[in-house]
């Protein structure tokens, strides 16, 4: 298999929630909308990944979280923790060298929002 291009797919319990979560809350990039506006579909930028929440679902989704890196995640915790997102984990130093907190979205998908220190070998050249 050759892969092109992928997204991960979302299907929210209540589309506009999710869609203001992700679009206003997060505040992810908009790669593309499509579809009519009482359904519509948005794939947002996840760094170098695409996520789309597009769609219904009667059941949140089980077993999807997402990994998302930043630059200063104890900025994103207070900023987040202000806006009256769920934190389910403050940030801390993990024993693999990074730092990481964990939110949930609107139906309780997990998301770890990751920094990763100056000195972590994520960083070095390894060239």
């Amino acid at each position: 298999m050759e892969v092109l291009s992928s997204r991960i797919l979302l299907r929210p319990t209540e589309p506009t929630r999710s869609h203001a979560f992700y679009g206003d809350v997060l505040g992810l990039a908009v790669y593309r909308e499509f579809g009519p506006p009482e359904h519509r579909g948005v794939v947002y930028f996840l760094g170098n990944g695409l996520l789309e929440v597009s769609g219904h679902a009667e059941q949140p989704p089980v077993g999807l979280g997402l990994w998302l890196q930043v630059r200063d995640v104890a900025r994103e915790h207070e900023r987040l923790a202000d806006a009256g997102v769920t934190v389910t984990r403050p940030p801390r130093a993990e024993p693999w060298g990074l730092v990481e907190m964990w939110i949930e979205d609107p139906d309780g998908v997990r998301i770890a929002v990751v920094e990763v220190p100056d000195d972590h070998p994520l960083r070095r050249d390894q060239r």
